[in-house]
C-alpha cells in the first residue's frame, strides 16, 4: 500500500510539536494525538494516520511529540484542573499508568467497549484499561517477555537452544553460574533501581502487588516472597550480573557484547539488540518461571496503549480512526512490525506473513511467532494506582536483599514503606 500522506493529510513532525497541512482547505475534522518517541510511536501512528486518509479523506490527523514525563505531567495537570481546552483527541498511555488516569479522574476517557471488539487482542492487555466492566483503551505494544540469549556464548559453555526452553528462574541461576565459569561473562546485566524483575515473576503467576480490590498483597503473598528469594539469589551470585546505572549502561552492556543475555525486559528491546550488529549470535527463548505453582514461561515488561478523551470535539471521529486502523487493519501491523519493529497485541495481526518470517539476526528463528505465541499466554493482571511506589519500596531493600538479610525482614519493611505511599 502506499503510505504517503495525501495533501489533505500530510503530517509534520518536528521535536515537541506537529502541524497538520491540509492544502489551503479548512479542516471539518481535525484530531489531535499527543505521543512519546516519534521513531517508535510517532512512526506507527503517522502509518496509521496515512491509512485512514482513504477512508476518510476530510479527517487531518495531528501528532504532538513530547517526552514521556512532559506528557504525563501536562495530562495529569489538565486533568486535575477540570479545564478541557487544550487537551488532544486521542492520547498515548503506559498501560502500568492507566489505572491511575482511569481512577482518578473518571469520566475524562470514552469507554470504548461498544466501539470495537477488545476479543481480538490480548486478554491481559484489556484488562489493564478495564474499570467497573468498561473497557476504555485501543491496545497497542506488546510487552511480552523473552530470554534474549548470545547463542555463541551458550554454545561456548555447552549449551543448546534446548537447554534453554521452559526452564525456571532457578535453572537459569545454575546456567549462568556455568556460563561465568567457562567464559568469564556475566549472564546479564542490572540497575538496582529497577525493580522489573519482580514485577515479570509476579505477573508470570497471574499475581500483583495489590488484590482485586486494590489491597496492599505483599506479607502473605506467596508469590511475592518466592520472587523476592529468587531474585536475591541471583544478586548474591555476583559473578552472575553486571551492575549498571541508567539506560545507556544498561543497554550499552549486551550491545557491547559483556553479557551474555537480556533475560528482564519486553520484545520492543528486539530493536536495541538488533543494533549491536551481531547477526546469527543472538537467539530467543521463553522467559523463565518461578518454580511454584501457577507461574508459567510468560509474562509482560511494559506496554501503551492509545485513549480517547470523553471531552474531545472530535471523539466520533477519533473513535472511527482507531477502530477502522488500530482495531482492524492486518496489514498496517505488518508494516508497522518490520518498519518499526512495533509487536502489536491485535490477535489476528498474528496469522499476518511479517510475523510468521524468520529473521537471520536470530539464527533463522521465527522470533516474532514466538512472541505472538508467549503474549496469548500472558496472564492478566490490574496494576493498580501504587505500582511505583510499591517499585520503590521494593528496590529500597534490594541491597538488604543482594547482602542476604532475613527474608521476613526484608518483606515487613517493604510493606511499611509501601503502606506508608499508598495510604
Amino acid at each position: 500500500m502506499n503510505t504517503k500522506p495525501s495533501s489533505r493529510h500530510r503530517i509534520l513532525m518536528a521535536g515537541a510539536a506537529a502541524v497538520a497541512l491540509s492544502a489551503g482547505m479548512v479542516q471539518a475534522e481535525e484530531v489531535t494525538v499527543w505521543f512519546w518517541d516519534p521513531n517508535f510511536n510517532g512512526a506507527a501512528m503517522a502509518e496509521a494516520a496515512a491509512r485512514y486518509a482513504a477512508i476518510n479523506p476530510d479527517a487531518t490527523i495531528t501528532l504532538v511529540d513530547m517526552a514521556k514525563g512532559d506528557l504525563e505531567q501536562k495530562l495529569q495537570t489538565q486533568l486535575a484542573s477540570g479545564m478541557t481546552e487544550g487537551l488532544p483527541d486521542i492520547v498515548l498511555i503506559d498501560d502500568l499508568r492507566a489505572q491511575v488516569y482511569l481512577q482518578s479522574f473518571p469520566g475524562a476517557f470514552e469507554p470504548m467497549s461498544a466501539h470495537i471488539d477488545h476479543s481480538a487482542f490480548a486478554d491481559y492487555k484489556v484488562g489493564v484499561a478495564t474499570l467497573d466492566d468498561a473497557v476504555y483503551s485501543v491496545p497497542f505494544d506488546s510487552g511480552v517477555a523473552g530470554l534474549f540469549y548470545r547463542s555463541d556464548i551458550l554454545a561456548e559453555a555447552g549449551y543448546a537452544a534446548a537447554d534453554l526452553e521452559n526452564i525456571t528462574w532457578d535453572r537459569f541461576i545454575e546456567i549462568a553460574k556455568d556460563v561465568a565459569a567457562k567464559t568469564g561473562r556475566p549472564m546479564f546485566s542490572h540497575d538496582i533501581a529497577n525493580a522489573a524483575p519482580i514485577r515479570m515473576m509476579l505477573q508470570s503467576a497471574g499475581s500483583w502487588y495489590f488484590t482485586p480490590e486494590g489491597e496492599l498483597n505483599l506479607v502473605d503473598n506467596p508469590v511475592f516472597r518466592e520472587a523476592l528469594e529468587t531474585f536475591g539469589a541471583m544478586l548474591q551470585a555476583s559473578e552472575i550480573w553486571k551492575p549498571v546505572s541508567g539506560w545507556a549502561e544498561y543497554t550499552g552492556s549486551f550491545t557491547s557484547g559483556e553479557v551474555a543475555s537480556v533475560p528482564f525486559t519486553g520484545v520492543w528491546i528486539t530493536g536495541t539488540i538488533k543494533s549491536a550488529d551481531m547477526p546469527g549470535q543472538w537467539a530467543v527463548a521463553p522467559v523463565p518461571r518461578l518454580d511454584m505453582e501457577g507461574s508459567i514461561n510468560a509474562t509482560n515488561h511494559g506496554g501503551s496503549s492509545w485513549y480517547v478523551l470523553a471531552s474531545s470535539d472530535e471523539k466520533d471521529t477519533a473513535v472511527d480512526f482507531l477502530s477502522q486502523v488500530w482495531a482492524s487493519d492486518v496489514d498496517f501491523y505488518q508494516t508497522i512490525l518490520v518498519n518499526q519493529g512495533a509487536f502489536a497485541t491485535f490477535l489476528p495481526a498474528r496469522d499476518g506473513e511479517a510475523y510468521s518470517a524468520s529473521d537471520d539476526y536470530f539464527g533463522g528463528q521465527a522470533v516474532w511467532q514466538n512472541f505472538s505465541d508467549w503474549v496469548a499466554q500472558i496472564k492478566p493482571v490490574n496494576y493498580g494506582i501504587f505500582a511505583n511506589e510499591v517499585d520503590a519500596a521494593i528496590t529500597a531493600q534490594f541491597p538488604a536483599l543482594q547482602a542476604g538479610e532475613d527474608l521476613d525482614g526484608i518483606i515487613a519493611a517493604i510493606e511499611a514503606q509501601a503502606r506508608s505511599q499508598t495510604q
